[in-house]
Protein backbone atom coordinates (compact mmCIF):
# COMPACT_ATOMS: atom_id res chain seq x y z
CA UNK A 1 0.00 0.00 0.00
CA UNK A 2 1.23 3.53 -1.01
CA UNK A 3 0.76 6.66 0.49
CA UNK A 4 -1.77 8.89 -1.20
CA UNK A 5 0.16 11.74 -3.09
CA UNK A 6 -2.44 14.38 -2.50
CA UNK A 7 -2.80 14.74 1.28
CA UNK A 8 -2.27 17.89 3.26
CA UNK A 9 -1.08 17.25 7.08
CA UNK A 10 -5.13 16.85 7.45
CA UNK A 11 -5.62 14.55 4.92
CA UNK A 12 -7.84 16.71 2.81
CA UNK A 13 -7.81 16.90 -0.97
CA UNK A 14 -9.88 18.32 -3.67
CA UNK A 15 -11.83 15.62 -3.85
CA UNK A 16 -12.69 15.71 -0.15
CA UNK A 17 -15.09 17.83 -0.47
CA UNK A 18 -18.69 16.28 -0.28
CA UNK A 19 -20.80 17.40 2.32
CA UNK A 20 -20.52 15.52 5.72
CA UNK A 21 -21.70 16.59 9.13
CA UNK A 22 -19.74 18.82 10.83
CA UNK A 23 -19.35 16.41 13.94
CA UNK A 24 -18.08 14.40 11.68
CA UNK A 25 -15.64 16.66 10.06
CA UNK A 26 -14.38 17.33 13.51
CA UNK A 27 -13.87 13.74 14.63
CA UNK A 28 -11.75 12.88 11.81
CA UNK A 29 -9.46 16.14 11.95
CA UNK A 30 -8.96 14.84 15.83
CA UNK A 31 -8.41 11.66 14.35
CA UNK A 32 -5.43 13.34 12.31
CA UNK A 33 -4.06 15.11 15.00
CA UNK A 34 -3.56 12.36 17.51
CA UNK A 35 -2.45 9.11 14.82
CA UNK A 36 -0.93 11.82 12.29
CA UNK A 37 0.97 8.66 10.41
CA UNK A 38 -2.63 8.09 8.89
CA UNK A 39 -2.33 11.14 6.66
CA UNK A 40 0.08 9.83 4.70
CA UNK A 41 -1.52 6.93 3.68
CA UNK A 42 -5.58 7.53 3.75
CA UNK A 43 -7.80 9.72 3.22
CA UNK A 44 -10.96 9.38 5.56
CA UNK A 45 -14.17 10.19 3.96
CA UNK A 46 -16.81 9.13 6.57
CA UNK A 47 -17.39 7.99 10.02
CA UNK A 48 -19.18 4.62 9.72
CA UNK A 49 -19.57 3.18 13.26
CA UNK A 50 -19.62 4.30 16.84
CA UNK A 51 -19.33 1.89 20.27
CA UNK A 52 -18.38 2.36 24.06
CA UNK A 53 -15.14 1.96 23.61
CA UNK A 54 -14.29 2.56 19.86
CA UNK A 55 -14.96 4.47 16.32
CA UNK A 56 -14.74 3.00 13.44
CA UNK A 57 -14.35 5.38 9.84
CA UNK A 58 -14.18 4.79 6.27
CA UNK A 59 -10.58 5.46 4.68
CA UNK A 60 -9.14 5.19 0.83
CA UNK A 61 -6.00 4.05 0.03
CA UNK A 62 -3.96 4.29 -3.14
CA UNK A 63 -2.63 0.60 -3.80
CA UNK A 64 0.79 0.26 -5.35
CA UNK A 65 -1.12 -0.66 -8.65
CA UNK A 66 -2.50 2.81 -8.84
CA UNK A 67 -6.06 1.70 -7.57
CA UNK A 68 -7.65 3.37 -5.02
CA UNK A 69 -9.24 0.95 -2.16
CA UNK A 70 -11.17 1.36 0.74
CA UNK A 71 -10.31 0.53 4.24
CA UNK A 72 -12.51 -0.06 7.62
CA UNK A 73 -10.25 2.25 10.54
CA UNK A 74 -11.25 1.03 14.21
CA UNK A 75 -9.90 4.09 16.37
CA UNK A 76 -9.63 2.00 20.01
CA UNK A 77 -10.62 4.80 22.59
CA UNK A 78 -7.51 4.50 25.19
CA UNK A 79 -9.38 3.23 28.24
CA UNK A 80 -9.18 -0.18 27.63
CA UNK A 81 -5.81 -2.00 29.07
CA UNK A 82 -3.14 -2.81 26.44
CA UNK A 83 -3.76 -6.42 26.95
CA UNK A 84 -7.42 -6.11 25.84
CA UNK A 85 -6.32 -3.97 23.05
CA UNK A 86 -3.42 -6.30 22.37
CA UNK A 87 -5.40 -9.48 22.62
CA UNK A 88 -7.94 -8.14 20.16
CA UNK A 89 -4.88 -7.30 17.54
CA UNK A 90 -4.08 -11.55 18.14
CA UNK A 91 -7.57 -12.70 17.51
CA UNK A 92 -7.91 -10.68 14.06
CA UNK A 93 -3.91 -11.55 13.18
CA UNK A 94 -4.28 -15.56 13.83
CA UNK A 95 -8.25 -16.38 13.50
CA UNK A 96 -8.84 -13.52 10.98
CA UNK A 97 -8.98 -13.30 7.22
CA UNK A 98 -10.17 -16.58 6.54
CA UNK A 99 -13.87 -18.82 7.41
CA UNK A 100 -15.92 -15.40 7.48
CA UNK A 101 -13.97 -13.64 10.12
CA UNK A 102 -12.20 -10.23 9.07
CA UNK A 103 -8.97 -10.19 9.00
CA UNK A 104 -6.19 -7.32 10.26
CA UNK A 105 -4.20 -5.01 6.81
CA UNK A 106 -2.07 -3.00 9.32
CA UNK A 107 -2.00 -1.11 12.75
CA UNK A 108 -0.94 2.06 14.10
CA UNK A 109 -0.56 3.34 17.15
CA UNK A 110 0.73 6.75 18.46
CA UNK A 111 1.19 7.36 22.65
CA UNK A 112 -2.36 5.77 23.71
CA UNK A 113 -4.01 5.85 20.51
CA UNK A 114 -4.38 2.33 18.49
CA UNK A 115 -6.00 2.27 15.30
CA UNK A 116 -6.82 -1.00 13.27
CA UNK A 117 -7.00 -1.21 9.72
CA UNK A 118 -9.14 -3.77 8.37
CA UNK A 119 -10.49 -4.20 4.72
CA UNK A 120 -13.62 -2.62 4.26
CA UNK A 121 -16.97 -4.97 3.70
CA UNK A 122 -19.72 -2.92 2.32
CA UNK A 123 -23.04 -4.09 3.78
CA UNK A 124 -26.34 -3.20 4.85
CA UNK A 125 -27.88 -2.24 7.89
CA UNK A 126 -29.52 -5.71 9.10
CA UNK A 127 -32.66 -4.28 10.59
CA UNK A 128 -33.93 -2.35 6.76
CA UNK A 129 -33.41 -6.09 5.42
CA UNK A 130 -34.67 -8.55 8.08
CA UNK A 131 -38.71 -8.98 6.99
CA UNK A 132 -37.65 -8.90 3.62
CA UNK A 133 -34.89 -11.85 3.32
CA UNK A 134 -36.06 -15.13 1.17
CA UNK A 135 -35.69 -17.98 3.18
CA UNK A 136 -32.85 -19.05 1.35
CA UNK A 137 -31.09 -16.24 2.56
CA UNK A 138 -31.53 -16.37 5.68
CA UNK A 139 -30.76 -20.59 5.48
CA UNK A 140 -27.48 -19.24 3.80
CA UNK A 141 -27.01 -15.93 6.43
CA UNK A 142 -27.43 -18.43 9.06
CA UNK A 143 -24.83 -21.02 7.80
CA UNK A 144 -22.25 -18.57 7.27
CA UNK A 145 -22.57 -17.31 10.86
CA UNK A 146 -22.08 -20.64 11.93
CA UNK A 147 -19.09 -21.44 10.19
CA UNK A 148 -17.43 -18.33 11.30
CA UNK A 149 -17.96 -19.43 14.82
CA UNK A 150 -16.86 -22.49 14.18
CA UNK A 151 -13.32 -21.55 12.94
CA UNK A 152 -12.65 -19.41 15.93
CA UNK A 153 -14.16 -22.09 18.59
CA UNK A 154 -11.66 -23.86 17.23
CA UNK A 155 -8.75 -21.50 18.60
CA UNK A 156 -10.50 -21.11 21.75
CA UNK A 157 -11.91 -18.15 21.19
CA UNK A 158 -15.22 -16.62 22.95
CA UNK A 159 -16.74 -14.01 20.76
CA UNK A 160 -18.78 -12.89 23.82
CA UNK A 161 -20.92 -10.26 21.24
CA UNK A 162 -22.22 -12.17 18.71
CA UNK A 163 -24.97 -10.02 16.55
CA UNK A 164 -25.92 -8.54 13.39
CA UNK A 165 -24.43 -5.57 13.93
CA UNK A 166 -20.85 -7.77 14.49
CA UNK A 167 -21.63 -10.09 11.13
CA UNK A 168 -21.52 -8.00 8.17
CA UNK A 169 -23.54 -8.96 4.95
CA UNK A 170 -23.20 -7.73 1.84
CA UNK A 171 -25.98 -9.18 0.40
CA UNK A 172 -25.61 -8.43 -3.39
CA UNK A 173 -22.35 -10.03 -3.92
CA UNK A 174 -23.02 -12.08 -1.03
CA UNK A 175 -20.25 -11.92 1.62
CA UNK A 176 -19.97 -12.17 5.37
CA UNK A 177 -17.54 -10.56 7.96
CA UNK A 178 -17.42 -11.18 11.19
CA UNK A 179 -15.95 -8.43 13.28
CA UNK A 180 -15.36 -7.05 16.15
CA UNK A 181 -13.15 -8.93 19.29
CA UNK A 182 -12.89 -6.21 21.73
CA UNK A 183 -14.66 -8.26 24.52
CA UNK A 184 -13.33 -11.37 23.36
CA UNK A 185 -12.37 -14.51 25.79
CA UNK A 186 -10.14 -17.37 25.88
CA UNK A 187 -11.40 -21.22 26.41
CA UNK A 188 -9.26 -22.73 29.01
CA UNK A 189 -7.48 -24.27 26.64
CA UNK A 190 -7.42 -21.51 23.74
CA UNK A 191 -4.31 -21.15 21.29
CA UNK A 192 -4.50 -17.45 21.60
CA UNK A 193 -1.40 -16.36 24.02
CA UNK A 194 -2.97 -12.91 25.07
CA UNK A 195 -6.24 -14.59 26.30
CA UNK A 196 -4.91 -16.81 28.53
CA UNK A 197 -3.19 -13.30 29.90
CA UNK A 198 -6.22 -11.71 29.61
CA UNK A 199 -8.14 -14.70 32.04
CA UNK A 200 -5.26 -13.98 34.53
CA UNK A 201 -5.73 -10.15 34.69
CA UNK A 202 -9.57 -10.93 35.28
CA UNK A 203 -9.10 -13.03 38.12
CA UNK A 204 -6.70 -10.49 40.06
CA UNK A 205 -8.18 -7.03 38.68
CA UNK A 206 -11.46 -7.00 39.44
CA UNK A 207 -11.24 -3.01 39.11
CA UNK A 208 -10.28 -3.35 35.39
CA UNK A 209 -12.69 -6.41 34.08
CA UNK A 210 -15.25 -7.76 36.82
CA UNK A 211 -18.11 -6.42 38.23
CA UNK A 212 -19.50 -5.56 41.68
CA UNK A 213 -22.81 -7.57 43.13
CA UNK A 214 -26.27 -6.42 41.84
CA UNK A 215 -27.07 -6.68 45.49
CA UNK A 216 -24.47 -3.66 45.70
CA UNK A 217 -26.73 -0.49 47.04
CA UNK A 218 -24.10 1.91 47.57
CA UNK A 219 -22.89 1.94 44.23
CA UNK A 220 -23.03 5.48 42.97
CA UNK A 221 -21.42 5.39 39.69
CA UNK A 222 -23.13 5.44 36.65
CA UNK A 223 -23.66 1.81 34.54
CA UNK A 224 -22.24 0.98 31.12
CA UNK A 225 -24.71 -2.23 30.51
CA UNK A 226 -22.78 -3.30 27.75
CA UNK A 227 -19.22 -4.44 29.12
CA UNK A 228 -17.96 -5.79 32.15
CA UNK A 229 -16.12 -4.13 34.30
CA UNK A 230 -18.57 -1.73 35.34
CA UNK A 231 -21.38 -1.46 38.02
CA UNK A 232 -24.43 -2.75 37.40
CA UNK A 233 -26.92 -0.67 38.68
CA UNK A 234 -29.32 -1.72 41.17
CA UNK A 235 -32.82 -1.98 39.97
CA UNK A 236 -34.98 1.44 40.58
CA UNK A 237 -37.36 0.57 43.61
CA UNK A 238 -41.20 -0.70 42.05
CA UNK A 239 -43.28 -3.38 42.48
CA UNK A 240 -42.28 -5.80 39.95
CA UNK A 241 -45.57 -7.59 39.76
CA UNK A 242 -46.89 -4.73 37.81
CA UNK A 243 -43.85 -4.91 35.08
CA UNK A 244 -45.32 -6.35 31.70
CA UNK A 245 -43.31 -8.12 28.84
CA UNK A 246 -44.63 -7.45 25.16
CA UNK A 247 -42.20 -8.74 22.13
CA UNK A 248 -43.75 -6.83 19.87
CA UNK A 249 -46.62 -3.83 19.73
CA UNK A 250 -49.07 -6.45 17.07
CA UNK A 251 -49.07 -8.93 19.60
CA UNK A 252 -48.82 -8.70 23.22
CA UNK A 253 -47.34 -11.74 24.86
CA UNK A 254 -48.03 -12.37 28.56
CA UNK A 255 -47.69 -10.88 31.77
CA UNK A 256 -43.91 -10.29 33.05
CA UNK A 257 -43.55 -12.76 35.89
CA UNK A 258 -41.59 -11.94 39.16
CA UNK A 259 -37.95 -13.46 38.95
CA UNK A 260 -35.46 -13.51 41.33
CA UNK A 261 -32.11 -15.43 41.21
CA UNK A 262 -30.81 -16.98 44.16
CA UNK A 263 -27.73 -18.42 45.57
CA UNK A 264 -27.37 -22.50 44.35
CA UNK A 265 -28.69 -24.81 46.90
CA UNK A 266 -27.85 -28.91 47.59
CA UNK A 267 -31.87 -29.40 47.40
CA UNK A 268 -35.09 -28.22 46.00
CA UNK A 269 -35.90 -24.64 46.23
CA UNK A 270 -39.38 -24.16 48.89
CA UNK A 271 -41.11 -21.41 49.95
CA UNK A 272 -39.72 -21.23 53.38
CA UNK A 273 -36.09 -20.89 52.02
CA UNK A 274 -36.45 -18.05 50.00
CA UNK A 275 -35.22 -14.21 50.73
CA UNK A 276 -37.61 -12.41 52.44
CA UNK A 277 -37.48 -9.53 50.02
CA UNK A 278 -38.79 -11.75 47.14
CA UNK A 279 -42.15 -10.16 45.88
CA UNK A 280 -41.14 -7.01 47.86
CA UNK A 281 -39.97 -3.87 47.01
CA UNK A 282 -36.49 -3.35 48.94
CA UNK A 283 -33.80 -5.66 49.12
CA UNK A 284 -33.58 -7.42 52.63
CA UNK A 285 -30.97 -8.35 54.69
CA UNK A 286 -30.62 -11.81 53.81
CA UNK A 287 -29.60 -10.78 49.72
CA UNK A 288 -27.01 -7.84 51.26
CA UNK A 289 -25.00 -10.39 53.29
CA UNK A 290 -24.46 -12.71 50.26
CA UNK A 291 -21.11 -13.03 49.31
CA UNK A 292 -20.57 -11.51 46.11
CA UNK A 293 -21.01 -13.41 42.65
CA UNK A 294 -18.53 -12.17 40.17
CA UNK A 295 -19.29 -13.55 36.23
CA UNK A 296 -18.07 -12.16 33.03
CA UNK A 297 -21.43 -10.19 31.49
CA UNK A 298 -19.78 -8.78 28.45
CA UNK A 299 -22.27 -8.55 25.44
CA UNK A 300 -25.26 -6.89 24.53
CA UNK A 301 -28.57 -6.66 26.13
CA UNK A 302 -31.24 -9.27 24.36
CA UNK A 303 -28.28 -11.35 23.02
CA UNK A 304 -26.89 -12.65 26.47
CA UNK A 305 -27.22 -16.21 26.66
CA UNK A 306 -29.35 -17.74 29.88
CA UNK A 307 -25.91 -18.19 31.95
CA UNK A 308 -24.91 -14.81 31.38
CA UNK A 309 -27.81 -13.90 32.43
CA UNK A 310 -27.37 -15.90 35.75
CA UNK A 311 -24.14 -14.76 36.22
CA UNK A 312 -22.60 -18.08 35.97
CA UNK A 313 -18.75 -18.36 36.76
CA UNK A 314 -18.26 -21.23 33.78
CA UNK A 315 -18.72 -19.87 30.81
CA UNK A 316 -17.50 -21.41 27.33
CA UNK A 317 -18.73 -21.07 23.45
CA UNK A 318 -21.81 -21.90 23.99
CA UNK A 319 -22.87 -18.52 24.53
CA UNK A 320 -21.58 -17.71 21.14
CA UNK A 321 -24.46 -19.89 20.33
CA UNK A 322 -27.05 -18.95 21.95
CA UNK A 323 -26.64 -15.48 20.00
CA UNK A 324 -26.51 -17.27 17.26
CA UNK A 325 -29.80 -18.54 17.98
CA UNK A 326 -31.26 -15.27 18.91
CA UNK A 327 -30.55 -13.66 15.38
CA UNK A 328 -31.80 -16.83 13.99
CA UNK A 329 -35.10 -16.18 15.45
CA UNK A 330 -35.52 -12.42 14.49
CA UNK A 331 -34.66 -14.30 10.83
CA UNK A 332 -37.40 -16.57 11.31
CA UNK A 333 -39.68 -13.96 12.73
CA UNK A 334 -38.88 -10.99 10.78
CA UNK A 335 -38.51 -9.01 13.85
CA UNK A 336 -35.69 -7.05 15.14
CA UNK A 337 -34.51 -7.01 17.79
CA UNK A 338 -36.17 -9.85 19.33
CA UNK A 339 -35.45 -9.47 22.80
CA UNK A 340 -35.08 -5.64 24.27
CA UNK A 341 -34.62 -5.73 27.98
CA UNK A 342 -33.80 -3.35 30.28
CA UNK A 343 -32.52 -5.29 32.65
CA UNK A 344 -30.98 -9.05 33.33
CA UNK A 345 -33.69 -10.10 35.06
CA UNK A 346 -36.08 -8.93 32.46
CA UNK A 347 -34.56 -10.28 30.01
CA UNK A 348 -35.03 -13.62 31.38
CA UNK A 349 -38.41 -13.12 32.17
CA UNK A 350 -38.48 -12.69 28.28
CA UNK A 351 -36.99 -15.85 27.45
CA UNK A 352 -38.70 -17.41 30.04
CA UNK A 353 -42.05 -16.41 28.06
CA UNK A 354 -40.54 -18.05 25.11
CA UNK A 355 -38.92 -20.93 26.06
CA UNK A 356 -40.58 -21.55 29.18
CA UNK A 357 -40.65 -20.82 33.46
CA UNK A 358 -40.31 -24.75 33.96
CA UNK A 359 -37.77 -25.47 31.62
CA UNK A 360 -35.58 -22.19 32.26
CA UNK A 361 -35.45 -23.34 35.87
CA UNK A 362 -34.53 -26.40 35.49
CA UNK A 363 -31.33 -25.59 33.67
CA UNK A 364 -30.44 -22.77 35.48
CA UNK A 365 -30.29 -25.70 38.70
CA UNK A 366 -27.95 -27.62 35.87
CA UNK A 367 -25.63 -25.02 35.93
CA UNK A 368 -25.74 -24.04 40.03
CA UNK A 369 -28.26 -21.30 39.66
CA UNK A 370 -31.37 -20.84 41.89
CA UNK A 371 -34.47 -19.11 40.12
CA UNK A 372 -37.44 -18.38 41.88
CA UNK A 373 -40.87 -17.17 39.34
CA UNK A 374 -43.82 -16.06 40.96
CA UNK A 375 -45.83 -17.77 37.57
CA UNK A 376 -45.84 -20.22 35.25
CA UNK A 377 -44.98 -19.70 31.93
CA UNK A 378 -45.80 -22.36 29.03
CA UNK A 379 -42.52 -22.79 26.35
CA UNK A 380 -43.70 -21.50 23.41
CA UNK A 381 -43.98 -23.54 19.75
CA UNK A 382 -41.52 -21.79 17.65
CA UNK A 383 -43.01 -22.40 14.32
CA UNK A 384 -46.07 -20.47 15.81
CA UNK A 385 -44.75 -18.31 17.21
CA UNK A 386 -42.41 -17.23 14.06
CA UNK A 387 -45.28 -17.83 11.48
CA UNK A 388 -47.26 -15.82 13.43
CA UNK A 389 -45.42 -12.69 13.69
CA UNK A 390 -44.17 -12.82 10.46
CA UNK A 391 -47.75 -13.16 9.48
CA UNK A 392 -48.10 -16.18 7.92
CA UNK A 393 -50.22 -17.99 10.24
CA UNK A 394 -53.11 -15.87 11.44
CA UNK A 395 -53.64 -15.15 15.10
CA UNK A 396 -57.45 -14.68 14.47
CA UNK A 397 -60.38 -15.57 12.33
CA UNK A 398 -58.63 -14.11 9.30
CA UNK A 399 -55.44 -14.07 7.42
CA UNK A 400 -55.33 -10.69 5.88
CA UNK A 401 -54.36 -7.53 7.69
CA UNK A 402 -57.09 -6.39 10.29
CA UNK A 403 -55.75 -2.44 9.82
CA UNK A 404 -57.01 -2.92 6.16
CA UNK A 405 -60.63 -2.99 7.60
CA UNK A 406 -59.60 -0.42 9.77
CA UNK A 407 -58.97 1.97 7.41
CA UNK A 408 -62.25 2.00 5.61
CA UNK A 409 -65.43 3.79 7.02
CA UNK A 410 -68.57 0.97 6.45
CA UNK A 411 -70.53 3.45 4.50
CA UNK A 412 -67.94 4.11 1.74
CA UNK A 413 -67.24 0.34 1.22
CA UNK A 414 -69.77 -2.38 0.31
CA UNK A 415 -69.38 -6.38 1.83
CA UNK A 416 -68.81 -7.34 -1.81
CA UNK A 417 -65.96 -4.67 -2.25
CA UNK A 418 -64.16 -5.69 0.77
CA UNK A 419 -64.01 -9.14 0.49
CA UNK A 420 -62.42 -8.59 -3.20
CA UNK A 421 -59.88 -6.56 -1.79
CA UNK A 422 -59.51 -8.67 1.45
CA UNK A 423 -58.97 -12.06 -1.37
CA UNK A 424 -56.52 -9.41 -3.68
CA UNK A 425 -54.38 -8.78 -0.40
CA UNK A 426 -54.61 -12.26 0.42
CA UNK A 427 -53.31 -13.74 -2.67
CA UNK A 428 -50.69 -10.86 -3.51
CA UNK A 429 -49.53 -11.83 0.27
CA UNK A 430 -49.29 -15.77 -0.70
CA UNK A 431 -47.51 -14.92 -3.92
CA UNK A 432 -45.12 -12.79 -2.11
CA UNK A 433 -44.05 -15.38 0.56
CA UNK A 434 -44.24 -18.52 -2.05
CA UNK A 435 -41.72 -16.36 -4.27
CA UNK A 436 -39.64 -15.97 -1.14
CA UNK A 437 -40.31 -19.82 0.01
CA UNK A 438 -41.61 -19.18 3.39
CA UNK A 439 -44.81 -20.94 2.72
CA UNK A 440 -42.44 -24.45 2.84
CA UNK A 441 -40.19 -23.60 5.34
CA UNK A 442 -38.64 -26.90 6.71
CA UNK A 443 -39.07 -28.46 10.28
CA UNK A 444 -35.19 -28.45 10.23
CA UNK A 445 -34.58 -24.93 10.19
CA UNK A 446 -37.12 -24.94 13.81
CA UNK A 447 -35.05 -27.85 14.83
CA UNK A 448 -31.98 -26.08 14.89
CA UNK A 449 -33.32 -22.78 16.03
CA UNK A 450 -34.54 -24.97 19.46
CA UNK A 451 -30.82 -26.79 19.46
CA UNK A 452 -29.50 -23.27 19.62
CA UNK A 453 -32.01 -22.09 22.43
CA UNK A 454 -31.10 -24.51 24.49
CA UNK A 455 -31.25 -23.13 27.99
CA UNK A 456 -28.41 -25.69 29.19
CA UNK A 457 -25.37 -24.96 27.96
CA UNK A 458 -23.74 -28.29 28.63
CA UNK A 459 -26.45 -29.53 25.97
CA UNK A 460 -26.36 -26.77 23.37
CA UNK A 461 -25.45 -27.61 19.87
CA UNK A 462 -21.56 -26.60 19.01
CA UNK A 463 -21.06 -24.68 15.68
CA UNK A 464 -19.15 -27.89 14.20
CA UNK A 465 -22.31 -29.89 15.01
CA UNK A 466 -24.70 -27.33 12.84
CA UNK A 467 -22.40 -27.24 9.69
CA UNK A 468 -23.49 -31.27 9.59
CA UNK A 469 -27.37 -30.67 10.17
CA UNK A 470 -30.09 -31.73 7.98
CA UNK A 471 -30.76 -27.95 7.35
CA UNK A 472 -27.20 -27.43 5.19
CA UNK A 473 -27.04 -31.08 3.68
CA UNK A 474 -26.71 -29.21 0.52
CA UNK A 475 -24.39 -26.80 0.91
CA UNK A 476 -20.77 -27.28 -0.13
CA UNK A 477 -18.06 -26.07 2.01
Amino acid sequence: MEGAQTLDKRGKTEQNKRKIPRDVEMDIEYLYEIVPQLSTVFRITDKIGEGTFSSVYLGEAQMASGKRERFALKHLIPTSHPVRIAAELQCLTVAGGKENVMGVTYCFRKDHHVVIVMPYVEHQPFVEIVASLSFEEVRQYIYHLLKALKHIHKFGIIHRDIKPTNFLYNRREKKYALVDFGLAQGTPDTQIELLKELMGLCKTSRSVFGERNLNNINSTKNPVDKVEGHLLKPTKTEDVVSRRFVANKRRPLPARASVSIQKPKPTAVKPSLTCSCYLSDRICNICLSRKQQVAPRAGTPGFRAPEVLTKCPDQGTAIDMWSAGVILLSLLSGRYPFFKASDDLMALTQIMTIRGSRETIQAAKKFGKAIVCSRELPPLDLRVLCETLRGIRSCGDHSFPTEFKASHHPAEITQDQTRTAEEEIAQSTSESRQENGWNNVPDHVYDLLDKLLDLNPETRITAAATLHHPLFQDIAD
